[in-house]
């Protein structure tokens, strides 16, 4: 018996570690999907929107290293344009399923629906190619070769690939056959002369650092980049995106980099280093503390995916992997290692009838993490409220750091736990962006998970109040929902849903839900402005991130 388009397709997702593909059904996309449900090792998830669906898949390939989401044409396939483009921002490979009209329809140019009305088929497949690293309209004859190619495309660049099936190609069987394309390895002589020129110029500095980019989380090389670490006794600091990527509690982490906004020790240290080892790092606003950064070109020591960059000289088809793996298994003469160590968020403060300040409360959220936690944090003042707090072993820190697009993090959370099930998942969004995507946490229970999550409810935007000129104008105000209800309207009956608006209620909140014995949906009420200090900073600061100065 003959393979069909779709048992091709789902087989190979299925081979690179796609075991769960997140959608909403649709006419077009009905075969396709029947596939997905019939399929004995991959799961349907469905979701309440497709731009969820989207932000789920990408917080699942953040844990397993690969994601899918499913859409109809046209309407499904926009409302997910936008989480498909965060994942390409977060170098995550996501494949986007997308089940078209019938190839018929499309060569009579029929006018129907979920079009725009004027008989063209492939407008929407151009705008996916912006936000993508390929895509491919899918048929019986290139199906094979398609799906081989985008498959090493989304692996070997690390993005989000399109592959749109018409809905009379889905069952039909393939016609040819094509072997798994190899990805590309390094050319053996630029390897050997970039593992000399990174070791000559770390063993020619009297100080030396690292800074671990979250490229080496995408690549699965966080152990290899340990092993580097460690191997050659070098200190190393991480930036906002990267947080997590290398384990915060171990004697060679000197804290957050984030220019002269925070901790004055670190940047000190790192922007003196006579060379800074940058494995996939980007430059960005945040990453850099509103630009505020000072790190000298010349002592940058540039591993990028493809390619390495040791004072003017650039070697090209230098894999990340593989020179990081020459350079862990490289002898190191030993060094002074020196730097700072890094300080948690400080003492726990507030107790009784206290009201919940930002100095009452990061630290306490710290203080709950536990080893092996996935945590999952919300654009803005959350994520920002824990960038400086020290993780405990294994736990991972995920924030959409360059997209930022507000309410991504409750379906990303969904999205995680789905991934690793048997792991803790600890949510913290702030209620604004929470109402973006709040009906999501009707899944967890569906699918019989037990998160905790977090509300922050500071009446509003609280990171666009502290953006913007006028903090009070009338769109950084949200409509108050009751938070703690929510659960019990979405099914979750037998969630743990306290609303706590002092130290006490917290500490008595956060030893219910560390029990574990059942999900928990806490909302935290604190004052307008109960900001932590890199959010004010930031707003200190904002001439440079704007660059208005």
């Amino acid at each position: 018996m003959s393979v069909t388009v779709i048992e091709y397709i789902l087989g190979r997702l299925h081979d690179v570690g796609v075991n769960d593909v997140f959608g909403v059904p649709g006419d077009y996309a009905f075969p396709l999907h029947d596939a997905i449900v019939a399929h004995h090792d991959i799961s349907w998830i469905g979701c309440c929107n497709e731009l969820n669906a989207g932000y789920a898949a990408d917080g699942y390939a953040r844990v397993k290293g690969v994601g899918a989401v499913t859409t109809t044409y046209g309407v499904g396939e926009l409302s997910a344009i936008s989480a498909v483009a965060g994942s390409y921002a977060e170098n995550l490979p996501v494949f986007h399923l997308v089940g078209m009209p019938t190839r018929a329809t499309q060569a009579n140019r029929s006018l129907v629906h979920h079009t725009l009305g004027n008989g063209q088929f492939d407008l929407f497949r151009s705008m996916a190619d912006t936000v993508t690293g390929a895509s491919a309209i899918i048929t019986p004859a290139n199906a094979v070769a398609e799906t081989e190619r985008l498959i090493a495309e989304a692996l070997y660049n690390r993005r989000p690939v399109y592959m749109a099936l018409p809905s009379d190609v889905v069952d039909a069987p393939i016609v040819a056959q094509s072997d798994p394309l190899p990805l590309p390895v390094s050319d053996s002589t630029a390897l050997a002369a970039a593992t000399d020129a990174v070791v000559g110029a770390l063993e020619a500095a009297s100080t030396a650092c690292v800074l671990p980019g979250i490229l080496l989380d995408r690549l699965g090389l966080r152990e290899v980049a340990q092993q580097f670490v460690e191997a050659a006794d070098l200190p190393f600091a991480t930036m906002f995106a990267d947080k997590s990527v290398l384990e915060e509690d171990h004697p060679n982490y000197v804290g957050m980099y984030d220019g002269r906004l925070m901790d004055p020790a670190v940047r000190e240290f790192v922007e003196t280093c006579d060379v800074v080892v940058a494995f996939g790092t980007m430059a960005t606003d945040f990453n850099t503390g509103a630009f505020t950064s000072k790190l000298d070109p010349d002592k940058i020591v540039k591993i990028d995916l493809h390619s390495t960059r040791v004072g003017s000289t650039v070697y090209q088809g230098v894999e990340m992997a593989d020179l990081l793996r020459a350079l862990a298994g490289r002898s190191w003469s030993t060094r002074q290692r020196g730097g700072p160590r890094p300080e948690q968020l400080g003492p726990v403060s507030g107790s009784g009838a206290d009201p919940i300040t930002a100095e009452a409360l990061y630290p306490r959220w710290a203080d709950f993490l536990r080893p092996d936690d996935i945590v999952i944090a919300e654009t803005g003042t959350c994520s920002m409220g824990l960038a400086f707090a020290r993780l405990p072993r294994g736990a991972r820190f995920h924030n959409q750091t360059l997209w930022g697009a507000i309410g991504w993090a409750t379906p990303a959370a969904l999205g995680a736990a789905v991934a690793a099930p048997n792991r803790r998942l600890v949510l913290f969004t702030g209620e604004g962006s929470h109402q973006l995507t709040a009906q999501e946490i009707g899944q967890f229970h569906r699918r019989g998970l037990k998160p905790i999550i977090f509300v922050l409810n500071n009446n509003g935007y609280l990171i666009e109040r502290m953006l913007c000129t006028d903090p009070d104008i009338a769109y950084n105000d949200v409509a108050p929902w009751n938070y703690t209800e929510l659960p019990h309207a979405l099914g979750c009956d037998d969630w743990f849903t306290p609303r706590v608006n002092t130290c006490a209620e917290l500490d008595a909140a956060l030893a219910t839900a560390a029990e574990g014995t059942r999900a928990a949906y806490i909302e935290v009420m604190t004052g307008t402005y109960e900001v932590p200090p890199l959010v004010q900073k930031l707003h200190e600061n904002l001439k440079t991130l704007y660059n208005t100065g």
